[in-house]
């Protein structure tokens, strides 16, 4: 497998530093959190992201995604909606990254929150391949589960479109890995790998230190797919500080995935 980690665990660290910890780590690859908040985001130049495509590849470690906060379920005119994801979509471009995130951020009505997540799908779509990048709808929010999120797949039925699997989001609706696994890998862009306490508690812990079934989210997974390491430090200020159990937390998938048939 290929192992990433989110800058969501770094809240604010800058690029170099960023880049430097993943090498010495041993990870491969870096989820860039887009936000204002962040060093990198939608609003940079063209030189801003020209320096940070050139810290990523002289280091040999590759963006693996642009991951915004545009929901394409949600209510309201799709022109918003799609500007935002043509922002990503560019910036993605720009910095050599194969994926874009996004979130459902649906209602209560389902066929309504599906139509509008596969109408704004499909028409950002084509954009995306014009760029050279594929939209990835996250298990999350309003569709949490592997099932949803193929619901909406399937409507679209477009090669620049896919899945973040969130192994945390399907198991708290109590959607087992198998059925998230066997849903999802059709549209199979990358897993978000993380740990928690309990159902009820969502702070983030060590890799293995909770209750996710990790073991059995690994189980099947193609050969060469991304794990990438979603630490939510930023919404968890109090939590143990990344760095230290980035190379731990690599070395656990590893033997996961070397204990599995």
């Amino acid at each position: 497998m290929r192992y990433a980690f989110s800058t969501l665990g770094v809240p604010g660290m800058g690029v170099e530093e960023v880049v430097g910890l993943a090498v010495r780590s041993g990870y491969e690859g870096v989820e860039l959190r887009a936000a204002e908040d962040e060093p990198v985001h939608a609003g940079l130049g063209r030189r801003e992201r020209e320096r940070v495509a050139a810290e990523f590849g002289r280091a040999g470690v590759k963006v693996l995604a642009v991951c915004g906060y545009a929901r394409i379920a949600a209510e309201g005119d799709d022109a918003p909606v799609l500007r935002e994801i043509r922002e990503l979509l560019r910036l993605a471009a720009d910095l050599g990254a194969p994926f874009v995130r996004v979130f459902p951020g649906g209602g209560r009505d389902r066929a309504v929150s599906d139509a509008a997540a596969a109408r704004r799908l499909g028409a950002a779509a084509e954009t995306a391949a014009g760029f050279g990048v594929r939209i990835l709808l996250e298990t999350h929010d309003s569709h949490p589960a592997g099932a949803d999120v193929a619901r909406v797949l399937r409507r679209v039925d477009h090669p620049h479109t896919g899945a973040i699997w969130d192994v945390l989001h399907p198991w708290l609706g109590g959607e087992e890995p198998a059925a998230a696994h066997t849903a999802l890998a059709p549209f199979l862009g990358y897993v978000q790998v993380k740990d928690v306490a309990s159902r009820d508690d969502l702070a983030p812990l060590p890799l293995g230190a909770g209750a996710l079934p990790l073991a059995e989210c690994l189980s099947g997974l193609t050969p060469g797919t991304w794990l990438s390491w979603e630490y939510e430090k930023r919404w968890h200020p109090g939590a143990p500080e990344l760095p230290a159990l980035l190379e731990p937390g690599r070395r656990h998938l590893e033997s996961l995935l070397a204990a599995t048939p």
